[in-house]
């Protein structure tokens, strides 16, 4: 996670970098995360599920449009991304149950770095460098991994990454730019 340095007041909003999941992709996850035994944490709604890339937390206003111009200036993969989401897994540090791929893409992981590395000279701070792709099910998810039906063979196909705003449990793409 990332926080962004801002005056106490400032207006802001609080962004992230993902991979948006198609409409068919969420509805498949959604389909197959109901045949789990979930027992406790909250199921984040379908149409929230993304990749994400880089969480940049509450970023002041005045600082959007050098935000923007940092992820134009990142060079795309030059093709779509295909992330195979293979793994469920549960963070009980972080309270979430996901779906994560066993083998990250290498470049999905070179346009997290590149995101981050552009967005770096802005004055963002980063908490920890370990990029972990993953697709989260649910929140506040304190249990073991379930035991799954059928495993998880889903595959994110993305054209582009965007970024959201998160305001009030809902995802709002701001921007986006193509992957190939």
């Amino acid at each position: 996670m990332i926080s962004y340095l801002r005056d106490p007041g400032e207006p802001f909003k609080r962004l992230f970098f993902a991979l948006a999941c198609p409409p068919e992709q969420r509805r498949a996850i959604s389909r197959w995360r109901s045949t789990l035994d979930l027992g406790n944490g909250r199921r984040v709604p379908a149409e929230n599920f993304h990749l994400t890339l880089l969480f940049l937390g509450e970023v002041g206003l005045a600082h959007l449009p050098a935000l923007l111009a940092a992820a134009a200036s990142v060079t795309p993969p030059g093709e779509h991304l295909r992330v195979p989401l293979d793994r469920l897994d549960a963070w009980r540090r972080s309270g979430v149950l996901l779906l994560a791929p066993e083998e990250p893409p290498p470049p999905l992981l070179r346009l997290a770095y590149n995101l981050q590395q552009a967005v770096q000279p802005l004055g963002l701070l980063p908490e920890h460098t370990d990029y972990r792709p993953h697709l989260t099910l649910a929140r506040d998810y304190r249990a073991e991994v379930p035991e799954a039906g059928s495993p998880p063979e889903f595959q994110l196909t993305a054209s582009h990454f965007t970024l959201f705003e998160s305001r009030k449990g809902q995802y709002l793409p701001l921007q986006e730019w193509p992957l190939a």
